[in-house]
């Protein structure tokens, strides 16, 4: 069975055999909810790639203390991976980034594209943005890595544009693409950028200007994904085909 793991601050410092204090909603959640105990093994990140393998000496409501068995820092993967995952209705947005922080995606930036239905202004941005980063929180600590997603205020299609023109790669995903994306030549290292639209598609404009900028439309087969999910399959694919998950 996985070790719980669990995120604190300051891990790489000190060595085997220090003791260790998990407090605050952590400590809550691994006593009242994982209901560690004494003896049992769980890991800590940081979410900037330090790992620490303790186990558990006490355990309290407020406070559980850990004694280091081993740490670790693991290096950023490459190519670095970055999810433009325009807004979505309901709950799709924080699935598409669940499932994206999941497979492993370094950052996701909200896109208020032209079609999206959603609007996120003012305080709706913010509420907007802390959905999306307690779900990158929440699923990063699921899916064990010791690094954490970015996710970035939401972007117009202007700076959309220009982080297309500054990336190693950048893939526009679209159903009327001729090139596959399994098929496409990926850098091994720098920085590559999926575009994912809304619903309702990608504008002829926004295609346009994505297109001048160095974005090369990609499909990623016969079917047509829905928002939500085609961000996490297309880094599946791309992890898999770099060293990501070599």
């Amino acid at each position: 069975m996985s070790r719980p793991v669990f995120l604190a601050e300051g891990l790489l410092d000190g060595g085997a055999g220090d003791r260790l204090v998990l407090g605050g909603g952590e400590a809550r959640h691994a006593a009242a909810v994982r209901r560690v105990r004494p003896g049992e093994q769980v890991e800590l990140v940081d979410g900037r790639g330090g790992r620490v393998v303790c186990v558990v000496a006490s355990v309290e409501r407020d406070r559980v203390e850990l004694d280091v068995v081993e740490r670790i820092a693991e290096p950023p993967p490459v190519p670095r991976l970055v999810l433009v995952q325009a807004l979505a209705k309901g709950d799709r947005g924080e699935l598409a980034v669940e499932l994206a922080t999941e497979v492993g995606v370094d950052e996701v930036v909200p896109w208020a594209a032209e079609r999206c239905v959603v609007r996120w202004d003012g305080a709706r941005a913010e509420k907007g943005l802390d959905r999306w980063r307690s779900t990158a929180r929440e699923a990063a600590k699921q899916s064990r890595r010791a690094w954490l997603p970015q996710v970035a205020p939401v972007a117009t299609t202007a700076a959309v544009a220009e982080r297309v023109a500054g990336a190693a790669l950048a893939l526009v995903l679209h159903e009327s693409a001729t090139d596959r994306l399994a098929e496409v030549p990926l850098p091994g290292s720098g920085e590559v950028v999926l575009v994912v639209g809304p619903e309702g598609g990608l504008s002829d404009r926004e295609l346009a200007l994505l297109g001048d900028a160095g974005g090369r439309p990609v499909r990623l087969g016969r079917t047509v994904l829905r928002t939500s999910t085609a961000g996490a399959v297309a880094a599946a694919v791309v992890s898999a085909r770099t060293p990501r998950w070599r």
